[in-house]
């Protein structure tokens, strides 16, 4: 496949891009590359908080609550953030677009690294926190839900990279949605809570987003994914990205030849 055989061969360009890519984003401040740990640090931490502190939301069933929210906000904050910044790659380095004779399939590829430094910093800190209260991840399970995650971001925006990049106004509406989605999506809350209505638990359980936070809060809760009674929805996960790699890598390949124009 083109898109998988651009990404080999440019390998270094591309993991070469996107460390200097995190670099310059804070390259006009005085802490640098720190900012972009220490703000999703604080918001996470403002969220523990809120939820245990203030409004003692008892979501978490027997587990300490950090050690069951932080692992699904850390997953959660890396396939948000990623997704949106892969989206708008493209855009953002039109002049690869079109100044240079570059391999523009991989550019998103280029944001995902980007945003990976940052989304490794916050499961270090999940773990150094749920280790102070006793657990400890697996760690096969952790790689599992990770390698998971970045296959689902890589299928997403193969699609909606080539759209916000045609239609601007689309970065917009992805925002909202993945708005959406937080709310829809067992971070905060417990998917028990709706265990009363087996329908639409079934159905959030099918999203794709459920799937790899549930995959990154069992990894440091104990349990499996993977044999846990998520045998069904595991299929599900791998077949909706695969169908999005494909139909996805469709809309770009299609669209490739008008981003110049566009930019």
């Amino acid at each position: 496949m083109e898109f998988i055989k651009a990404l080999i061969k440019n390998r270094k360009i591309v993991w070469g891009i996107g460390k200097n890519d995190f670099k310059n984003r804070f390259a006009n401040t005085s802490l640098g590359a720190i900012w972009g740990f220490l703000q999703p640090f604080v918001f996470m931490i403002t969220y523990v908080i809120v939820f245990q502190y203030i409004l003692k939301v008892g979501s978490s069933g027997n587990y300490p609550y950090v050690s069951w929210f932080l692992p699904a906000m850390s997953m959660w904050m890396t396939v948000n953030d990623t997704i949106i910044n892969a989206s708008n790659s493209i855009r953002a380095y039109s002049y690869l677009v079109k100044k240079v004779v570059f391999p523009v399939d991989t550019i998103p590829v280029i944001s995902i690294i980007s945003s990976a430094f940052v989304s490794i910093f916050l499961f270090i800190i999940s773990i150094v926190v749920s280790a102070f209260f006793g657990y400890f991840p697996n760690l096969l399970i952790l790689l599992y839900a990770l390698f998971a995650a970045y296959c689902f971001i890589i299928a997403f925006t193969r699609f909606t990279s080539a759209v916000t990049t045609l239609i601007p106004d689309f970065s917009q509406l992805l925002n909202i949605v993945m708005q959406i989605f937080f709310w829809f999506t067992p971070i905060v809350w417990n998917l028990q809570m709706v265990a009363g209505h087996p329908t639409i638990q079934r159905l959030l359980q099918c999203i794709p987003f459920t799937y790899l936070v549930t995959a990154a809060r069992q990894a440091f809760i104990g349990e499996n994914i993977i044999t846990k009674g998520y045998g069904f929805y595991t299929i599900v996960f791998w077949v909706i990205t695969i169908i999005l790699f494909v139909w996805g890598n469709h809309i770009f390949k299609k669209s490739k030849k008008d981003f110049a124009d566009v930019l």
